[in-house]
C-alpha cells in the first residue's frame, strides 16, 4: 500500500481537493455546497483545507469554514474518508495533523439514524473525530423556512422595541440565559458566569453581518421585558440569529411570538429563504418553530 502523506492544500488546488468522490447521503455533500465559490469569498481558505493522499488520490479530505474576516477556522464542516481506509485511523490521523481547535458540524438528513446507510456514513465519521481527540457536544435540527411554509400572522401580545444600547441587550441575555436549554450558553455560563456568557452572547450576535436596527427587544403589556429577538443574516442567507424569553415570563409561548416577528422583517427585508437552528434537547424552542410550520432540513451532530 502507498504510504499516506498529510497536507493542507495549495493555491490552485480546488480540483484535487474536489477530485474524492462522496456519495450524498451525510455532510456537505447533501447541500451541494460549491467549495470554490465560497474559497473566493474567503470563507474556506487553503490553510485550513486538508488532504491526505495515497499516491495522488485522495482518500481523506477536511475543510475548516469561518467568515472572511476571521482569523481563525470556526467550525469543521467538511469532512469525508474513503471507506477503503476504514480502521486504519486515516480520518482521525488528518485531523490530528490540522491540529485545528474548532468544532466538528456534521450536517445530516433529517431522521438521519432511520436509514441505516445514512448511519453508518455518519458513525463512520463521528468514531473517526472521536478517535481525534473529539467528544460528542450536541445535536441541533436546522430549519429552513420558505414562503410555501406560510408567514403566521404576527400575535400582537408583545409590544417590540429597537435594542440601540449594548446594556439593555445584556440584561436580556442575561435573563434569557438563566435557566436556558442551550448548550452553547450552558457552556458559556460554565467557562464564563453569567456576566461573562452574556457578553460571549452579544459578541455573536454583533458578528453576524446584518443591521443592529433589525433587534428587538420584547414587553408584556405590563412593560416588563419578555425576551429579545434578533433577526439577521451570515455571509451566505437570512437567518435567526437569537430568540430567547427571560426567565420570568416563560410559559406563555412568547417564544412562538418572537420567531413570528423575527420572520416578518426578515420577510420585509426580502428574504425569501431562512435558517435556523435549535438543539434538540431544547424542547419550547421546536415547538415554537413546529407552531410556525418550519420544517426541519438537516439535523447536526457537533463535537469538540
Amino acid at each position: 500500500m502507498t504510504d499516506l502523506v498529510i497536507r493542507p492544500l495549495r493555491a490552485g488546488e480546488e480540483d484535487l481537493f474536489l477530485s474524492m468522490p462522496a456519495e450524498p447521503l451525510v455532510g456537505v455533500a447533501i447541500t451541494g455546497r460549491d467549495y470554490r465559490q465560497l474559497a473566493e469569498l474567503g470563507q474556506y481558505r487553503p490553510e485550513w483545507t486538508w488532504v491526505a493522499l495515497r499516491g495522488d488520490r485522495v482518500v481523506a479530505r477536511a475543510a475548516w469554514w469561518a467568515g472572511p474576516d476571521d482569523d481563525e477556522p470556526m467550525a469543521l464542516d467538511w469532512f469525508d474518508v474513503d471507506e477503503a481506509e476504514a480502521g486504519l485511523g486515516t480520518g482521525a490521523a488528518l485531523l490530528r495533523a490540522a491540529g485545528f481547535g474548532a468544532e466538528f458540524v456534521l450536517l445530516l438528513p433529517p431522521g438521519w439514524r432511520d436509514r441505516p446507510a445514512v448511519r453508518d456514513a455518519a458513525e463512520a465519521r463521528i468514531a473517526a473525530a472521536r478517535d481525534a481527540g473529539m467528544r460528542p457536544f450536541v445535536e441541533r435540527y436546522h430549519y429552513t423556512w420558505t414562503p410555501a411554509a406560510g408567514l403566521p400572522e404576527r400575535p400582537g401580545r408583545l409590544e417590540l422595541r429597537p435594542a440601540p444600547d449594548d446594556d439593555e441587550v445584556l440584561a436580556a441575555l442575561r435573563g434569557v440565559n438563566d435557566g436556558t436549554l442551550d448548550a452553547y450558553t450552558l457552556h458559556d455560563l460554565e467557562q464564563h458566569g453569567a456576566e461573562g456568557a452574556a457578553r460571549e452572547g452579544l459578541e455573536e450576535l454583533k458578528w453576524y453581518p446584518a443591521p443592529r436596527e433589525w433587534w428587538r427587544l420584547a414587553y408584556t403589556p405590563a412593560g416588563e421585558l419578555a425576551g429579545i429577538t434578533v433577526p439577521s443574516r451570515n455571509h451566505a442567507s437570512f437567518v435567526i440569529g437569537f430568540v430567547g424569553v427571560v426567565a420570568g415570563q416563560r410559559g406563555h409561548g412568547y417564544g412562538y411570538d418572537l420567531l413570528v416577528e423575527a420572520a416578518h422583517r426578515l420577510v420585509a427585508e426580502g428574504a425569501t429563504e431562512i435558517r435556523a437552528d435549535t438543539d434538540v434537547g431544547n424542547h419550547p424552542m421546536a415547538a415554537a418553530f413546529a407552531r410556525a410550520g418550519w420544517p426541519v432540513t438537516q439535523q447536526r451532530v457537533v463535537m469538540r
